[in-house]
């Protein structure tokens, strides 16, 4: 059985959607569904073609309700720490990939659901969406970035209250403490990741890649962070994009990026 569902945008064979569909636990995901995620990053990581993911759910009223705790109940301690190796190793998959990542969520998106969204660069939420950190209330505590990805996109005592409570909290909540980068109805949510997909992917890949990678180091002090931008920087300058861009400028047209 398949639980997630992987097609190239039919207007656009750039921006890959990765489709959550496991309705009946609200895209909970078990064993199976996290090989099949870490599989598909991994394969993604390897494309050339595409240049923006999109991760969503097949349904309305959730985008990931974390762990399938119904496959957790009776496994012992070994059996546990296994699974959560796999987990933690398909949450840095997604975010090492290489490709700009864009989250776009309606509905539930709880536990390791949540880490999924904050997993991704950006996220894009529907008014509906409800959003929350309920692993202190089941003995817990995040496992897979929550905890110190959290406070990189809202105030640290924001981040702190909704991670020491394990409240849900809604996505004007989230909005309004800067943790969405966009809020919208909901049968809107996938056309606005994809009209920002869409704008991404015009650009120079290797660039966007380059100022990816650059940002997630922006937490390194400032000598160290600016000594691996111009790294980056100096392989991008060395790219046949380059000269494209300003080709195209200097020829009043629009670019016609490769990727190399």
């Amino acid at each position: 059985m398949n639980y997630i569902e992987v097609s190239l945008h039919k207007d656009n064979k750039h921006v890959a959607i990765v489709t959550l569909n496991r309705p009946d636990m609200r895209h909970a995901f078990n064993t199976l569904l996290a090989k099949e995620l870490l599989q598909t990053f991994r394969e993604l990581q390897q494309s050339n073609q595409v240049r923006v993911v999109i991760l969503c759910s097949s349904t309305e009223d959730a985008f990931c309700s974390g762990a399938d705790l119904k496959e957790r109940k009776g496994m012992t301690d070994e059996d546990w720490k296994k699974q959560h190796k796999l987990f933690e190793e398909m949450f840095e998959t997604l975010s090492r990939l290489k490709h700009p990542t864009i989250a776009a969520v309606k509905g539930y998106a709880l536990a390791g659901g949540f880490e999924l969204a904050l997993n991704c660069d950006v996220i894009i939420a529907g008014k509906n969406a409800a959003f929350g950190l309920p692993e202190v209330t089941r003995g817990i505590m995040p496992g897979c970035g929550a905890a110190w990805l959290l406070p990189k996109r809202v105030p640290l005592h924001i981040a702190k209250e909704w991670l020491f409570t394990g409240r849900l909290f809604s996505a004007e909540e989230a909005f309004q403490a800067g943790l969405l980068n966009r809020m919208v109805e909901p049968e809107n949510v996938l056309d606005e990741a994809l009209a920002l997909a869409n704008l991404i992917s015009q650009n120079a890949p290797l660039g966007v890649q380059g100022v990816k990678k650059a940002a997630d180091a922006s937490t390194l002090p400032a000598d160290l962070a600016r000594e691996y931008e111009i790294q980056i920087y100096n392989e991008v300058i060395a790219s046949e994009d380059r000269m494209e861009g300003v080709w195209a400028f200097n020829e009043k047209r629009e670019p016609n990026f490769k990727g190399r």
